[in-house]
């Protein structure tokens, strides 16, 4: 049972419609223990001031990773750890999220804290100073240093998103931290800290007058809302255009993709899951690309595809809710190869998406591809919280819960739905690419040329139908048409 107060029909119309109040969602589980808290803000990255890129951030880090009125972020902490209770912090490009989780016996002292943190935070110079320099640490050391997966993700993003307001990473960039001074981080939570901007959801076992408690006290942020931010258009990609993101790295990480004008709320969204489930369900061995790249090759660890943003949730297998955007992209993360193989497993992915596109799927791999996602789905809600976050997503995109959405879509598809919406939305001759490697320019070349790629075992051969098809995918045609080489240390820097 979902309960909301003044929230409206569609979250993802917002361009036209604001709700002005605070809403709450009710998710009461009355056998549960823990009580489990998403505080989703109306308020991304798109929010950032021009030349204060990671204002978002910051004021979010500052929140969770902070002190009240009251307390210091240090006596937070004391008082947390023996209740065995939680509070962090997510943000994206749209919407920030607050998190918490408690047992029952210590609602009332952690409720205390965690609304003081969005009422009343105390805005310290050591807590700002501190946050700053872990935010400037990631982008500097962490993203362009050691974590070239998400270096390929970001670099990706920004091809895909030039003059576009998703365009910077949801931390920002480094110029943009540097600039920012508390002063700006209290206007800035002045500004977006508003009721109408607030979506407050409870699960779990908590008293039921309790949620009138949560709207009291909301009611206390300052009315209204701030307006959506205008989405343009991303910019046009004319045939295979290719940033190279040039470091000092033993491996190459490859992430492409294009945009798609497709979300949750779309009716071709669910003949899109089964397709992009059929080419590579994330970290899965049920994908086309998995089974073809890493199963018969050994090319890497996972290969990987995506009809919307996806964030892994820790170490699970799982997407993280509460990451809802207006505009969404469909791409393929390969994880990293050796250098020698980089071009041939670029080729073999875009082929594979080729033929996708091309082919379609056959009646026996939709069954199997859309009996497996009935139940998988079923598992992205094994805790509270997270089924809390899918039903406030749910509402956001102003569909019913998203989980029996699916369940209910995929019963009556059939596989000509799935193959219209892939001709419909997916193809594979206008890309971006990025590509991570320690040395960009011979690789520029062989881009530009079409220069045949054989790929190089690192053990024995494959089998001989393999070796075969690798004959074909070493001359497969990339109709690249701009590489530009991007050094790792000048990246995210404006």
């Amino acid at each position: 049972m979902v309960n909301t107060m003044n929230a409206s029909s569609s979250e993802m119309d917002n361009d036209r419609t604001t709700s002005t109040n605070a809403r709450v969602i009710e998710l009461p589980i009355p056998s549960s223990p823990i009580i489990s808290f998403r505080i989703l803000i109306r308020s991304g990255s798109v929010n950032d001031p021009a030349g204060k890129e990671g204002l978002n951030a910051l004021t979010a880090l500052m929140l969770s990773q902070g002190g009240t009125e009251e307390l210091t972020y240090q006596e937070i902490i004391q008082k947390l750890y023996p209740w065995a209770a939680t509070i962090s912090v997510q943000y994206d490009k749209e919407y920030t999220v607050l998190l918490g989780e408690v047992h029952r016996d210590h609602l009332n002292a952690f409720y205390k804290i965690l609304s003081d943190l969005l009422l009343h935070p105390r805005f310290d110079s050591t807590d700002f100073k501190r946050n700053k320099d872990l935010l400037l640490n990631y982008l500097e050391n962490t993203l362009r240093g050691t974590d070239d997966e998400n270096l390929g993700k970001q670099a990706l993003n920004a091809l895909l998103y030039q003059d576009h307001p998703y365009r910077t990473t949801e931390a920002g960039t480094v110029q943009g931290l540097k600039s920012i001074t508390l002063d700006d981080v209290k206007k800035f939570y002045a500004t977006m800290y508003r009721q109408g901007n607030i979506m407050f959801g409870i699960a779990g076992g908590y008293p039921k007058d309790f949620p009138k408690h949560v709207r009291d006290d909301l009611a206390h942020l300052p009315e209204g809302a701030t307006p959506p931010v205008p989405l343009p258009p991303p910019k046009p990609i004319h045939g295979i255009e290719v940033m190279l993101v040039q470091k000092d790295n033993r491996a190459t990480a490859i992430s492409f993709g294009f945009p798609i004008d497709v979300t949750r709320s779309d009716e071709d969204f669910y003949p899109l899951l089964v397709a992009n489930s059929y080419l590579g369900e994330h970290r899965t061995f049920n994908g086309v690309l998995m089974n073809h790249m890493r199963g018969d090759r050994g090319l890497n660890y996972g290969d990987y595809s995506y009809i919307e943003n996806f964030i892994q949730d820790g170490g699970s297998t799982f997407p993280v809710p509460n990451i809802v955007r207006r505009q969404q992209f469909f791409s393929v993360w390969i994880r990293p190869v050796v250098p020698a193989n980089a071009h041939f497993a670029l080729r073999q992915a875009i082929r594979e998406l080729q033929l996708l596109v091309d082919n379609g799927l056959t009646a026996e791999q939709f069954e199997a591809t859309r009996k497996f996602l009935i139940n998988y789905s079923k598992l992205w809600v094994q805790t509270q919280s997270r089924r809390l976050g899918y039903m406030m997503d749910s509402e956001l995109y102003g569909i019913p819960y998203y989980i029996d959405k699916i369940q209910e879509e995929l019963s009556h598809l059939s596989v000509d739905d799935v193959n219209r919406a892939i001709k419909r939305h997916l193809q594979y001759k206008n890309i971006a690419v990025a590509m991570v490697v320690k040395d960009a320019e011979p690789l520029r070349q062989a881009l530009l040329s079409n220069m045949i790629s054989p790929i190089t075992y690192q053990s024995a051969p494959a089998s001989k139908s393999v070796l075969e098809e690798d004959k074909v995918i070493e001359r497969y045609p990339l109709n690249v048409t701009a590489v530009n080489i991007v050094p790792a240390r000048e990246m995210f820097e404006r």
